[in-house]
């Protein structure tokens, strides 16, 4: 097992025993870890103690995010982010591809790829010379590029790490403070656009619904439509999807795993408790 896939069996075991407070011998079994190791592994990832972070990941934590109702905007200035934990805003710009570029499937088009590791599991990640144009989780990297080079059938696809990959990748770090430095360039339509830049202002270790992205972007009865937008985000983690639960506080599905983006939420609510 690599180390992010202990802690994602770990988090697994957690978020089905929670009720029964499963305690730090029983967790580390499932993982084939001394109670030592592991305490020491977690911390390294997560930064707290695996009792903690369970209280992070709860529904209930979930739960008390949205019952206090503020907005995106206030609930960024309520949270007193700043530095580091200014995560996702719009410091990110967002290139629409041209109608042009859309509709010829990546014609004349460059695509630079390269695989990563992250905390939470291997990437693929591609550009352009306009910026990142996709992130995924590559469970599977052969799967995960045949994909990517359906989408864009007809582009020049090189394996290659450039400029713009080296700075999106940063932002899985937790290193923020280029963020100006990164650039977009997505296949997308108008409407896409709008939902995905919402995304960008949901602060770090906040939440948001379905129906809160759609008042966000002034389309009150589309949040129907605004979880399409979600669900088809090709840029993982950077533009965060994962931030995006159940009006009812439940987690809900997730692309890439409902237990990676349980890990992904909990990851940021222990990283910002840290800073504050």
């Amino acid at each position: 097992m690599t180390d992010y896939q202990r802690i994602e069996k770990a988090i697994g075991y957690i978020n089905q025993h929670f009720r029964q407070q499963p305690d730090l011998d029983e967790v580390a079994k499932q993982v084939y870890l001394s109670p030592f190791h592991f305490q020491r592994l977690f911390r390294e990832w997560a930064g707290v103690s695996p009792k903690k972070f369970l209280q992070f990941i709860s529904l209930e934590h979930a739960k008390q995010l949205l019952q206090q109702k503020y907005s995106l905007a206030d609930t960024s200035f309520e949270a007193g982010l700043s530095g580091t934990s200014r995560l996702h805003d719009l410091f990110i710009s967002i290139e629409g591809m041209t109608p042009g570029e859309f509709k010829n499937e990546g014609e004349n088009l460059q695509i630079n790829y390269s695989f990563a590791e992250t905390y939470f599991g291997d990437v693929l990640i591609a550009s352009t010379s306009k910026g990142i144009c996709h992130i995924s989780f590559a469970e599977k990297p052969g799967e995960e590029l045949k994909t990517l080079r359906e989408q864009f059938s007809r582009a020049m696809f090189i394996q290659k790490t450039d400029m713009h990959q080296q700075n999106g990748l940063q932002v899985f770090k937790n290193d923020w403070k280029d963020l100006a430095k990164i650039r977009l360039h997505l296949k997308a339509t108008p409407f896409q656009v709008k939902v995905w830049e919402a995304l960008l202002k949901i602060p770090f270790a906040g939440v948001s619904t379905y129906a809160e992205i759609a008042k966000e972007i002034e389309s009150p009865k589309a949040a129907r439509a605004v979880g399409t937008a979600v669900a088809s985000n090709p840029v993982a983690f950077l533009i965060p999807c994962h931030r995006v639960i159940r009006s009812t506080g439940l987690i809900g599905e997730y692309h890439w795993g409902t237990t990676r983006k349980t890990a992904i939420i909990g990851w940021e609510a222990a990283q910002s408790a840290g800073e504050r």
